[in-house]
């Protein structure tokens, strides 16, 4: 079995536990193969920590679940040394549930700053530094966080800063009554069984590095490399495209918006079977890769004005270089 069908048959079996969100499902594995990590927002109960579960479980790798609180301190994620006298070097590192192939942080705006910041060198260097030591991350690594975008009170906002490490910002919302019918009996009819043997064979996590290795052989076009950039520089440069634009957006997308881009449009394409990316596949991801670096101006906020809405002008305005 190739990567390609490797990954289809990860979607299907992924599909039949989670049921009306097929975006997500898709979203995590674009984001698990580009080797990013991604911010889920939505509501409680809309299958945010079944879905990596699923993942975790399809993939047969390591999971960790991180409950972010106020209380919660930076070594409770990173790990910390513990004093050994018996031993010669006397303290050795009790790693933190951060090592671990992938990562749920739940509620991530739950906790301040410090501890925040404490994902940072993980999500971006893969790796940890501890009184003056580096502990590399697994080669199979992607945080998931998740936030709730009602619950504001006692919650600390994600900087700027932090919020540009996430390869995507994937929102979420209700399934439809259709889906919702089946997830009601697919409930059910998990109460129902026993604890039997689970014989469906698992696929091995091997698999994401062969279908990185063909993802790496995609060819993006150089008229396709300007329209990306050109899409960037419109959310920097808004005033050259029209005063409404200019009007809604106080900061535009970072380099990091143009990688991810690139990254994300590439392994959309490979998800699709097609061998070139094509002004679809940038289409298809950039305002999962772009809500998330923009700066929208007051004028923009009173007016109701979403990262959405303004993404969805840019693609208006912006033609594909021809």
């Amino acid at each position: 079995m190739t990567a390609f069908e490797s990954i289809q048959v990860l979607k299907k079996s992924m599909s039949k536990s989670i049921i009306g969100q097929e975006k997500l499902i898709d979203q995590l594995i674009l984001v698990l193969l580009a080797n990013g990590n991604v911010l889920l927002e939505g509501l409680p109960g809309l299958a945010k920590t079944r879905a990596i579960k699923s993942l975790a479980k399809e993939l047969n790798c390591g999971l960790s679940r991180i409950q972010f609180t106020p209380d919660l301190l930076p070594s409770d994620v990173t790990g910390t040394e513990i004093y050994q006298p018996e031993l010669e070097d006397k303290f050795i590192f009790q790693k933190g549930p951060i090592f671990s192939n992938l990562i749920l942080a739940d509620e991530i705006n739950r906790s301040p700053a410090k501890v925040q910041s404490a994902l940072l060198e993980a999500m971006e260097e893969r790796q940890v530094s501890v009184a003056g030591k580096t502990y590399k991350m697994e080669p199979l690594f992607m945080v998931m966080a998740t936030q709730n975008p009602v619950e504001q009170e006692g919650t600390y906002p994600l900087p700027e800063a932090q919020m540009d490490r996430f390869l995507m910002h994937v929102t979420i919302d209700y399934p439809d009554d259709a889906s919702e019918l089946a997830i009601m009996r697919l409930n059910r009819n998990e109460q129902k069984k026993s604890k039997k043997e689970e014989a469906d064979e698992k696929l091995s996590p091997q698999v994401i590095f062969e279908a990185r290795d063909e993802i790496s052989k995609i060819t993006i076009s150089e008229n396709m490399e300007r329209y990306i950039v050109d899409l960037i520089s419109a959310t920097r440069y808004p005033e050259k495209y029209s005063e409404e634009l200019d009007s809604w957006i106080d900061f535009g997308a970072s380099p990091r918006g143009t990688i991810a881009l690139d990254r994300a449009s590439r392994v959309h394409a490979w998800m699709e079977g097609k061998q070139t990316v094509t002004p679809d596949n940038i289409r298809a991801v950039i305002h999962d890769c772009l809500r998330h670096r923009l700066i929208l101006s007051y004028e923009a906020n009173a007016e109701g004005i979403s990262a959405n809405n303004v993404i969805d002008a840019i693609l208006k305005q912006v033609a594909v270089a021809g």
